[in-house]
């Protein structure tokens, strides 16, 4: 049987108001690892108190900023989590009872996407907020590219799959969920610019209607009322708001002139 030491992962900036709740749903993993990226508040000293060890730096590159972590981890098993996401009582129990006899390399688990506390069920998918990801994984199995925006992952293996869910407290209100989406589409931009892949501007806009059509009606966002409008249009706006930032850092120019 392969070794089971389970390295908890938690990748945070500025989450004093949730980083004790992240830990201690992990709280059984053999090590606590938190990667501190650029953070100004508490949230390092509350990690320390349940004995984390920190890896403190500034990565733009979200890519690189996960690659730091994992290499800091010595389980055999990493289970990684964001400072606003925690393990249900039910998830903990199945990881404990799973992994000792299991011959699957990485695991999908579902999550419960909270907005302001209320648990939004449908509507989600593209920046917006994921129904599942690959958080639990043999050490080796699972890549991150670079990128400073939702990067692409590589993983290797056997795929398995875990019934309980992560709880992820995506935002506080639709404030903070515009917040976000301004944030990520800058970054987008920058990565586009960077990359010299500007997308045709027909194209954005093509991606503005089907995107708002299948989160409103593919993922049955209209079955959350208001919430359910804000997240199609949201998940809409992104491309288009990544296009319009790429071209104004563009200056007008084509990127191919840069």
């Amino acid at each position: 049987m392969l070794g089971n030491k389970v390295s908890l992962l938690i990748v945070a900036h500025n989450e004093e108001s949730q980083i004790a709740d992240c830990i201690g749903s992990g709280e059984f993993a053999d090590e606590i690892v938190v990667v501190l990226d650029r953070s100004t508040d508490r949230t390092g000293a509350i990690a320390e108190q349940f004995g984390a060890k920190l890896i403190m730096g500034d990565w733009p590159n979200e890519g690189e900023r996960r690659s730091q972590g994992i290499s800091a981890c010595t389980g055999d098993w990493i289970l990684e989590l964001d400072g606003d996401e925690r393990l249900s009582n039910r998830l903990v129990k199945e990881i404990i009872t799973t992994l000792p006899e299991t011959e699957f390399d990485y695991f999908i688990i579902p999550f419960r996407n909270y907005v302001g506390g209320r648990h939004i069920k449908f509507g989600w998918g593209a920046y917006n907020g994921v129904a599942a990801k690959a958080a639990l994984f043999r050490k080796g199995k699972k890549k991150w590219c670079s990128g400073t925006v939702h990067p692409k992952i590589i993983l290797d293996g056997r795929r398995g799959k875990m019934v309980s869910e992560i709880d992820h407290y995506v935002d506080q209100d639709l404030s903070s969920m515009y917040q976000r989406l301004n944030n990520y589409s800058s970054a987008a931009a920058a990565d586009s610019v960077a990359a010299h892949d500007i997308p045709c501007g027909l194209e954005v806009f093509r991606r503005f209607f089907s995107r708002f059509l299948q989160s409103y009606f593919g993922k049955k966002g209209y079955r959350e009322g208001y919430m359910g409008i804000a997240l199609a249009m949201f998940s809409a706006m992104y491309p288009v708001l990544a296009y319009v930032k790429a071209k104004e850092i563009l200056g007008g120019k084509s990127d191919r002139e840069l």
